[in-house]
């Protein structure tokens, strides 16, 4: 979305594509014109991602205004309308509101209407739901799925919540470093298969029903890596049981080029059933549709 300072590192190659026009460095779109329009961006904290001097109206019409044209009095009519549709009550009071005045999950519900007000294709959605509690987690998961769909918007969840992303999605990647290292089919990621060591691990370090009281949770050992000076080879090597210095110290493999076409890694690991996690577990999972 172009939010990040110019000098911000990108791997030499790199690219992102929207409808065929680049994005970030060498660019050839104004970002402004894709803010709100075409891409939509949902914060993991509503509090900090909202205005603390300014009402929710003014925040909500804004982009109403500036991307759609619309008159003070018809934008306004539109964002109680949003506020609506995202299951807020009273949304003529809520517009006239601050956001400190309005409880975590209905400020994630503005944030969430800001972001669909200009009906965008593509919708970010980062870590949507972390400050809040498991039942409005579950509301907020659902009213996503239930926008996306009715919509027909693009949706890219970015969660450290597997069960959520198993159940909500219809792909997944698993990112370490800022670099791809698995992907998937969603309703797979659960299934015993050979994986990418770090995916093996997180799978291990999920808490599950069956486990008795007071057993150690399975924890990752090491440290992440410098993001700023990131060694040759596999970012993931100084952590990983499977490493071989000889080859993972020399060179990082990518998606499709290591013995497992779906795995960034020379000495992928099986994953077996007792990494499953307890699917039946109440947790903001459950229910809702796949983005």
């Amino acid at each position: 979305m172009g939010l990040l300072p110019d000098n911000a590192f990108q791997p030499p190659g790199a690219e992102v594509t929207f409808d065929g026009q680049a994005l970030g460095r060498g660019r050839t779109i104004e970002p402004r014109t894709l803010w709100g329009r075409e891409i939509a961006l949902v914060l993991q904290d509503p509090l900090t991602a909202l205005n603390p001097v300014m009402k929710i109206g003014a925040q909500l019409t804004e982009g109403l205004r500036y991307h759609l044209g619309m008159s003070s009095s018809t934008a306004v009519r539109h964002a109680a309308d949003l506020l609506g549709e995202v299951g807020i009550p009273n949304p003529r009071l809520r517009l006239s509101q601050y956001p400190h005045e309005l409880s975590g999950g209905m400020r994630q519900r503005v944030v969430i209407a800001t972001a669909i007000a200009c009906e965008p294709r593509l919708l970010l959605a980062d870590e949507p739901t972390t400050a809040l509690d498991v039942t409005i987690q579950k509301q907020i998961l659902d009213l996503l799925a239930r926008l996306q769909e009715q919509r027909q918007m693009s949706m890219i969840l970015i969660s450290h919540d597997l069960s959520v992303v198993a159940d909500r999605t219809h792909r997944y990647l698993v990112m370490y470093a800022g670099r791809i290292i698995e992907s998937g089919p969603s309703d797979a990621l659960f299934d015993p298969a050979v994986r990418h060591p770090y995916t093996g691990a997180l799978l291990r370090s999920i808490p599950r029903l069956g486990t008795p009281p007071h057993t150690r949770l399975e924890a990752i050992e090491g440290r992440p890596p410098d993001l700023v000076e990131l060694q040759v080879g596999c970012s993931f090597a100084p952590r990983c049981p499977s490493c071989r210095p000889e080859t993972c110290g020399a060179q990082m493999p990518g998606i499709g080029t290591g013995p497992v076409g779906n795995v960034a890694c020379w000495f992928p690991t099986a994953v077996g059933a007792d990494s499953r996690t307890d699917r039946g577990q109440p947790n903001a999972s459950e229910g809702g549709g796949r983005p």
